[in-house]
Order: C-alpha cells, then sequence, then structure tokens
C-alpha cells in the first residue's frame, strides 16, 4: 500500500475542494454574451437558388425534425461569408435611392430589394460536456425582423415582430464537448413602422446555462408600498421544473443597496413544481430607511433571489429596480414620491447617425444624457419596445419613460407582444406608463376602438397593475378611445380641442403624447426649399401645428395636464416632411441626427432646466449681407437680456416667462454678445462672432457623455487661425484609425447621399456550368492536360455511386467583372472529391496554409470575363444508399477593399463613431483634408 505524504494530501484536498466547488458553480446560472465571431450573408426572397437552395430538400424543416437545409443546416459551408460582430444592421450599409422607401430613409433594402432583403447569420458554439444536465438555451434581444432561428439543423421557431427580445431552449438538441452551429434567418422584406427600422440581428444575443430548476426569464416582480420612510417589498418570482425532481426547494430573497449591502433578507421552503410546470411564489420583504428612485437621484436597489436544493444553490437571478410612487392627479397633473413633477419629454426613434439601429450600448447613455442636458426628464418609446439597454440607461440617469407596444389587436399576436414587453419591462422603476397604442385612425374615433382599448387596458392591469395606460390620439378628442383610456394622450393641439375634452371628462389625466412636429435644420437660418433645408428659428411646421414655443405655453399653463412630449428628441432616418427625394432624414428633431444641438435645444433647456441660459442666434459668418437686417433671437431664463454688436447696445429687453427676445440688428462683421441679467446683476452672456477662414481640423472627444469606454464618440470640426469654430465649413475629411475601427460616420444633413459605413465590399461568385471527364488513374495531374472537348459531359449527372471511375476532372466557369490589383480573390473549395488539385485558367493554385481548401487567386492568374477552373478529384464514395452527396465545387469570393472613410462637414460639424480594439492599449484616430491642417486624437 502506498502511503500519500501530508503535503500531497493537502494538495489532494484542496485540488477536490476546488472541483467540488467548480461543479457547483457550474449549476448555478451563466448568461454568456455571444456577440462576437457570427458569418453574414444574403439570401434572396424568392430566388431560392439565390437563397442557397434553403427550404427545397424533399422533406423540409417543417416536415421532419431536424431538416433545416441550406444555411440551416449544421454543416453547411460558410467560410466565404462576411465575418462580423453584433448587433448589426445591414440597411444602413447599404445606398440610398430615390427609388427606395421614403418611411425607411430611401435605403436600397426592404421588399423593393429582393436580393438585400433576407439575411442569414451562422455562429458556431462550443458547449462543453460538463454542461451536460443543464438547461441550454439562446436569447434574443431583437431581430429586424420575421426571423427564423435553427441550432444544429433543427427548426426552432418564428418570431415576427422586429422589437421583441425571445428565446428557444435547445438543449435536447446540444452537441455536448463538441461543437454547435446558430443558424439564424432574418426576413426584412417587410416595414412594421413608417420610420427607419434597420435589419437584421440589430440587438443583443445570448447563451443561457441554467439548472433544470430555474427563474424564468423576465420571470421576477418586484414591487413597493412606501410609508414614511419604510418601504414594503413584494417579490412574486416564476419558477420552472425542467427536471425530475421532486419535493421541496428553498427560495432566499435577498435585497441589496446601490453599495451591495444587504438590507432585507428572507427564506421559505416550498413544493418544486412539476416537471415542465412553472410556479408562482411571493415573498414579502421590508426595507427601513428606503431611498428613493427618482430623476435627480436614480437610486437603485437589487433583488438576489437564489434557489436551493438540498441545501446547495441551483439558480441565481439578479433583479435590478427601484423603490418609488408614480400618481396622476385629473386635477393636478404628474406626481413622483408624491411632488408634483412636470413631463419634460421627447419622442424617440432608436437610429443613430451612421450606425443605424445597431447602437453599442454606449450609445443608449449618450443619448440619454443629450436629453437630459437639454432639461427632459421623459420619454417616450416611439412605437415599439425599446431595447434593454436605452431602459438600463433610463433607470441609472434619471429618465421616465412611456413604453410602447407596436400595433394595437386583440388577438395573440397582439396581446402577447404586449404581455412580453410588459413582463420584460415591469421591474424598471423608469417606466412610468404602458402605452398600448399610437395614432390608430381607423379605430380611435369608433365602438371598434373602444372594445380594443378595453381589451388591451385591462390585460394590461392584469400583468402590472402598479402603472397606468396609455393611447396617442390624433383624430379628434371626442369619443371612441379618447373616453375609456385611462391616461389620455393628446398628439397635438390642432387635431382637437383639448380643454374641451378635458372639460367633458374632467376625472380622466391626460397628458400631451405628441407635440411639435417643427421643422428644422441645425445650423441653417433662411429656408431654402431648393437644397430642402429649413430655418432653424422656431416656427409653426404648418397652420394647425405650432411652434415648440407655442406647445410648451399651452402645456405649461395648465396644471390638470401632465406635461408634453415633442416630436422629436432626434431627428431620425425616413419621413423627410416636408419634403422627399433626396431628403433622407427627418427634419422634426430639437437634435439632429448625431445629436448636434439644433437651436430650439437652448429654448427648451431655458424653461426645462434649472440653471441659467443665455444663448444666441444665429451665427455671425454673413459676407455678402452687410448692410441687411438679420432676425436675432435669443433663448435665455434670465429677467432680461441686453444685445450688443460690436459693443454698440442694440437694446435691452425683458424676458416673457416661456417665451423668448427677437431683435432685427442691420448684419456688420464682428461681435454679437448677450447678456443676461438676473435681478439686475449680469450672470451669463454668450457671444456669435465673425470668423476667419477655415484653417484647422480639431476633433474633440465626448468623455462627458460617453466615459472610459471602449465605444468613443468624436466631434469633428474645423476651427480659423485663432481657434474659432467656423459655422459655415462643408470641408470633406478623411478618416483613419489605429488600434480600432470605425463604426460610422454622420453629420445631420438631412440631405447627404454619402456613405455611412465604409466597409468592404464582398461578392460570391457561382461556379457554373460544372462538366466532368473520367479519368483513367488515380493519380492527379500536376500539370492541367488537354481533354477531348466531346467528352464532356453534365458533372454528377446519372453518377454510378457503386461504380466510380478512379478519379474525375471537372470544368466550370466563373464571371469576373473587375480584376483590378487591389482585389482579394479566393475560391472556397467545396469537397467533392477525396484529394483534389484546382487549375484556374490552366494554371495550378495552392492551397492556402491556413485551409487546406482555401485557394487565394493571384490577378494575374486571372482575367476579366470568363474564367474556366478544373479540379480533378479522387471521388467521395457512398456509405449508405441514401446519403446525399455534394455536388457543389465551391465558391469564389471577391473581396473590394473598402475607400478610405470620409464624410463632409455639414454647417461645422461631423461626427465619428470609433471602437477600440480590445487588446490595445490606445486608439488613435486621425483626421486629414485637403488645405487644412491635419488632426489626431489618442485615448
Amino acid at each position: 500500500m502506498k502511503i500519500i505524504s501530508p503535503k500531497r494530501l493537502i494538495l489532494c484536498i484542496v485540488f477536490l475542494m476546488t472541483c467540488f466547488a467548480f461543479a457547483q458553480n457550474k449549476s448555478e446560472r451563466d448568461l454568456i454574451l455571444i456577440d462576437k465571431d457570427w458569418r453574414f450573408s444574403f439570401g434572396h426572397l424568392y430566388d431560392t437558388e439565390k437563397d442557397y437552395g434553403h427550404a427545397t430538400g424533399y422533406f423540409s424543416y417543417l416536415t421532419k425534425t431536424g431538416f433545416g437545409d441550406g444555411p440551416a443546416a449544421k454543416d453547411f459551408d460558410d467560410r466565404a461569408w462576411r465575418k462580423l460582430d453584433l448587433p448589426h444592421d445591414w440597411a444602413v450599409e447599404q445606398p440610398f435611392s430615390e427609388k427606395a422607401s421614403y418611411s425607411h430613409g430611401f435605403k436600397m433594402a426592404g421588399k423593393n430589394y429582393p436580393e438585400k432583403s433576407i439575411g442569414w447569420y451562422r455562429k458556431k458554439i462550443t458547449i462543453p460536456e460538463s454542461d451536460n444536465g443543464r438547461i441550454i438555451s439562446i436569447k434574443f434581444d431583437g431581430i429586424f425582423r420575421n426571423s427564423k432561428v435553427f441550432f444544429n439543423g433543427y427548426f426552432l421557431g418564428t418570431e415576427e415582430s422586429g422589437y421583441n427580445g425571445f428565446e428557444y431552449d435547445v438543449t435536447a438538441y446540444v452537441n455536448y464537448g463538441g461543437e454547435n452551429t446558430l443558424v439564424v434567418r432574418a426576413d426584412a422584406s417587410m416595414e412594421e413602422g413608417w420610420f427607419y427600422e434597420g435589419a437584421g440581428i440589430y440587438r443583443h444575443v445570448y447563451l443561457q446555462k441554467t439548472n433544470p430548476i430555474h427563474v424564468i426569464s423576465n420571470g421576477t416582480y418586484v414591487t413597493s408600498e412606501i410609508k414614511n420612510t419604510t418601504a414594503a417589498i413584494t417579490a412574486e418570482v416564476n419558477i420552472e421544473n425542467k427536471g425530475n425532481y421532486k419535493g421541496s426547494i428553498e427560495i432566499v430573497q435577498t435585497v441589496f443597496d446601490s453599495s451591495g449591502k444587504s438590507v432585507a433578507a428572507v427564506s421559505e421552503n416550498v413544493v418544486v413544481p412539476d416537471f415542465y410546470k412553472i410556479a408562482n411564489y411571493i415573498s414579502k420583504l421590508t426595507v427601513n430607511n428606503a431611498l428613493l428612485w427618482d430623476i435627480e437621484s436614480p437610486i437603485l436597489y437589487r433583488l438576489s433571489t437564489q434557489i436551493k436544493q438540498n441545501g446547495k444553490i441551483v439558480d441565481s437571478y439578479e433583479t435590478p429596480f427601484g423603490i418609488r410612487a408614480i400618481r396622476f392627479d385629473a386635477e393636478k397633473g404628474f406626481f413622483l414620491n408624491g411632488k408634483p413633477l412636470k413631463l419634460k419629454g421627447t419622442n424617440n426613434h432608436q437610429d443613430h447617425a451612421g450606425i443605424g439601429t445597431a447602437l453599442p450600448d454606449e450609445l443608449q447613455y449618450f443619448r440619454i444624457k443629450k436629453l437630459k442636458e437639454m432639461g427632459s426628464n421623459a420619454y417616450r418609446c416611439s412605437h415599439h419596445p425599446p431595447t434593454p439597454e436605452l431602459l438600463k440607461a433610463c433607470d441609472e440617469l434619471g429618465m421616465l419613460v412611456i413604453d410602447e407596444t407596436r400595433l394595437m389587436g386583440i388577438n395573440d399576436y397582439h396581446l402577447n407582444d404586449l404581455k412580453r414587453m410588459i413582463e420584460r419591462d415591469r421591474n424598471h422603476p423608469s417606466v412610468f406608463c404602458w402605452s398600448v397604442g399610437n395614432e390608430e385612425w381607423n379605430i380611435e374615433g369608433n365602438i371598434v376602438g373602444v372594445h380594443i382599448t378595453e381589451v388591451m387596458q385591462g390585460f394590461t392591469k392584469g400583468i402590472d397593475s402598479t402603472r397606468p395606460v396609455t393611447v396617442g390620439i390624433s383624430s379628434g378628442f371626442k369619443s371612441g378611445i379618447s373616453s375609456v383610456v385611462e391616461i389620455m394622450g393628446y398628439n397635438y393641439l390642432g387635431n382637437g380641442d383639448i380643454d374641451a375634452h378635458r372639460n367633458q371628462f374632467k376625472n380622466q389625466p391626460g397628458m400631451g403624447t405628441e407635440e411639435g412636429s417643427t421643422f428644422a435644420t441645425r445650423g441653417v437660418y433662411f429656408t431654402d426649399d431648393a437644397k430642402h433645408y429649413q430655418s432653424a428659428y422656431d416656427k409653426k411646421p404648418r397652420p394647425t401645428f405650432y411652434s415648440i414655443e407655442e406647445g410648451w405655453k399651452f402645456y405649461a399653463e395648465r396644471p390638470y395636464l401632465a406635461g408634453v412630449f415633442f416630436w422629436t428628441g432626434f431627428d431620425y432616418r425616413g419621413e423627410p416632411t416636408p419634403y422627399g427625394w433626396p431628403s433622407v432624414t427627418s427634419y422634426f428633431g430639437m437634435m439632429d441626427v448625431c445629436g448636434f444641438p439644433k437651436d430650439n435645444v437652448f429654448y427648451l433647456k431655458s424653461w426645462w432646466g434649472n440653471s441659467p441660459v443665455v444663448h444666441v442666434m444665429p451665427h455671425w459668418n454673413w459676407s455678402g449681407m452687410e448692410g441687411k437686417e438679420i432676425d436675432v433671437w435669443v433663448h435665455s431664463n434670465c429677467d432680461e437680456v441686453e444685445l450688443f454688436l460690436n459693443k454698440k447696445s442694440c437694446g435691452k429687453k425683458k424676458m416673457e416667462q416661456n417665451g423668448h427676445l427677437e431683435w432685427k440688428v442691420k448684419y456688420a462683421p464682428g461681435t454679437l454678445e448677450a447678456i443676461g441679467y438676473k435681478n439686475g446683476k449680469k450672470i451669463l452672456s454668450d457671444i456669435q462672432k465673425t470668423t476667419g477662414n477655415a484653417e484647422n481640423l480639431k476633433l474633440t472627444l465626448d468623455k462627458e457623455n460617453v466615459p472610459n469606454s471602449k465605444v468613443m464618440v468624436v466631434t469633428v470640426e474645423v476651427t480659423d487661425k485663432k481657434g474659432l469654430h467656423v459655422p459655415t465649413s462643408n470641408n470633406e475629411i478623411n478618416f483613419s484609425i489605429e488600434g480600432g475601427k470605425i463604426l460610422g460616420v454622420g453629420n445631420g444633413d438631412p440631405t447627404s447621399l454619402e456613405k455611412d459605413q465604409f466597409i468592404d465590399e464582398l461578392l460570391l461568385v457561382p461556379i457554373t456550368n460544372l462538366e466532368e471527364q473520367k479519368l483513367a488513374s488515380a493519380d492527379l495531374p500536376q500539370q492541367l492536360p488537354s481533354y477531348s472537348e466531346n467528352e464532356w459531359k453534365i458533372a454528377f449527372k446519372d453518377r454510378d455511386y457503386k461504380n466510380q471511375a478512379p478519379a474525375y476532372v471537372y470544368l466550370g466557369e466563373f464571371d469576373l467583372k473587375n480584376n483590378a490589383a487591389t482585389n482579394v480573390v479566393s475560391f472556397f473549395y467545396k469537397k467533392i472529391g477525396v484529394n483534389a488539385t484546382v487549375f484556374v485558367n490552366g494554371k495550378k493554385v495552392e492551397p492556402s496554409a491556413e485551409d487546406s481548401q482555401k485557394y487565394m487567386l493571384n490577378s494575374n492568374v486571372l482575367k476579366e470575363g470568363k474564367n474556366s477552373i478544373y479540379i480533378a478529384a479522387t471521388p467521395l464514395q457512398k456509405i449508405k444508399d441514401w446519403d446525399v452527396m455534394n455536388t457543389d465545387p465551391g465558391i469564389i469570393q471577391i473581396i473590394t477593399p473598402a475607400e478610405l472613410w470620409k464624410r463632409k462637414l455639414f454647417n461645422g460639424y461631423a461626427q465619428i463613431i470609433i471602437q477600440k480594439d480590445e487588446t490595445a492599449n490606445e486608439a488613435v484616430l486621425s483626421a486629414t483634408a485637403k488645405g487644412l491642417r491635419s488632426a489626431s486624437l489618442r485615448n
């Protein structure tokens, strides 16, 4: 018997304890972001050959389990497809066309472009053998749209909505200890909205691993009742049992404060749900000296839910939440934590300049911070459920949210979408109201609308009773939905008599869910319809619509109205009212698509914010207009403002509450200065100076709104020799980067048809007209011999697999439209033989070192037009008579390198969004332009 030394025994014990701890940990929940390293290719809307032959097999994925074919098949060869990371919006990558969708910003994607309406995504995932026994699922935050998902060739399901999150259990299909294939087919041919929606997997994807006994996704619901400084917390949890365990489990609920300190805890033993059943359990906790969530101090707590089985933790689930009280009053408006709060809101879609809908998480924070900087305290999701990251940003930054479903209706399609939105979002303290519809003109004023609203409203209350329900109404405020909705949502003063409706329904609270829709182009002060530019002065956009100032005054003066949501916080792609092509973005925003402020931002900041404001407009570069009168406006919340031109007073004026000031000033170059006074004392000034010629490029990193981030937002501008910003500069700027990548560029020009992204063009060219001849020997030729033209026949036709030749030579062709030396051309061989030699245009080509079935083709081997390819190969043999043999020799991949990133400045500004490489210590962005001094930025 061998005796183990004490030292070795201790090491063995430590090792076993480590393994035991690891095994315990592995039984708990893992949520793994799998955004990296996907393959992507376009399919086709109706041409099955261009859709890689998907769903053409005798047995389809709908007839027999596991029969996903084409790209849905586990072993489909996707090596020639494009590599990318998620989130991804393929629509933003496309050029513009007058024939494309007005609503979607004239991007060449969607049903009018069948070759750019279907997107295939594939990813390889390794799942270790140690995960066998756990529940494995794939979670999607959202795909636009009509997605079909496959796992190892097994069809998981279809999700029509472009906005709902969803998940699939793949436990039964997993290849444990090996490679697994996740496949998504997105069909963006149909639009859900009348605004830019993007295309593809534009939100995050996760791999989730849990114990068979686990909290279901979105399976907790935390509510609170506040009395003095104590909060009574009710924590509901839905637990599912996908295993065979029967007996009791212990549920441990713990509340942690923002510092991570436990402030309340409770546990109880309960009977586990039956096999594949879900049970709801309710716990009560008390938080003493509760700190409330509000817009100024968005304090968050965290509920930790643990499930213990036989004393061991088998699942842990985290739920951030806030303790706060909301209330609407029909006479006094909205109350947060017992205090009246006027809602100062904006409506917003979810796209951003340069990147479309595929926003990095950091951009969500950037946009919410920009709105808060303007004085906004509320955000309406227009008109669909938002990304989870947007609500997280609103929770953490203190922004109230109206969360809106996409479509009204009473059937499973509509109510299930509504249910999933509420269950996902009801723990967010930022969400204060559910919206079940918007401007449904066909039903707003009739009994159908009444019935649908009553059903959706009651259905909502059954899922979350703590928040009210609203609908945005725009076709009159008299009957139908207006008479039954809990919180009346008024869309535009000009669409009805708000005061009259209020007098008829005095017990119904209300708010302006949309107002404004004013037209403004950043940096433009004279409307030019020929160029599709609208003046940035706040004017009535149309006879029945009101300016921002008129709208705010109306709502501010009526205590019974809870507040207003202006249309919109940011410009967005599509809906380029009042124009059409070549305008490609809206004109409604307080900010442009980049987040650069228009002058209306400063009007709202004056009356929505708490800090002194003085803003004078327009800029003061008006060469050629000397002596002509210029309208000068000042936005301020000071008591008085005095305007000076070149130190000569143009007069002092008193500021009207919620107003602005105007002067007529004859233009002369120099300095325009507005000085604001409070209680007779000068407190603030703003200056517009006539600048010199553009000389220097300037790059500024937004560290305040996107701090310490891998994703960076950079402002690009031009200055004169004194360092003054030149507001009229429109230079084209070229960009390059080291240690990172550029995600997108924009400038806020509503008529810009410049590229948003400069990416390599990837073209896949098939091998066509494949023919074959038999070879007498299995010795494959190393030089191409001459073959008899009369002996070629259609390849693989009537092949007798039991009596094959020793080898075959195959002849095909491919078309090369451009044989530029800068192109990277590769042949991805798909095995049609055991061994093979390949010749292109008579010359033998060698496989690459990285992949024995990939051949790099130099331009000196290729020619424009038709190219011939010969493949000599020993044949594959059937093992079973029903085996399906590959007859596809492969595909030619042509990569045309992207041109240099570039963008014109628009009225002095452009924006570039960059992402630092994970392994880089710093990213270096460089900018150059003809005739200007270059600039670089390191971070």
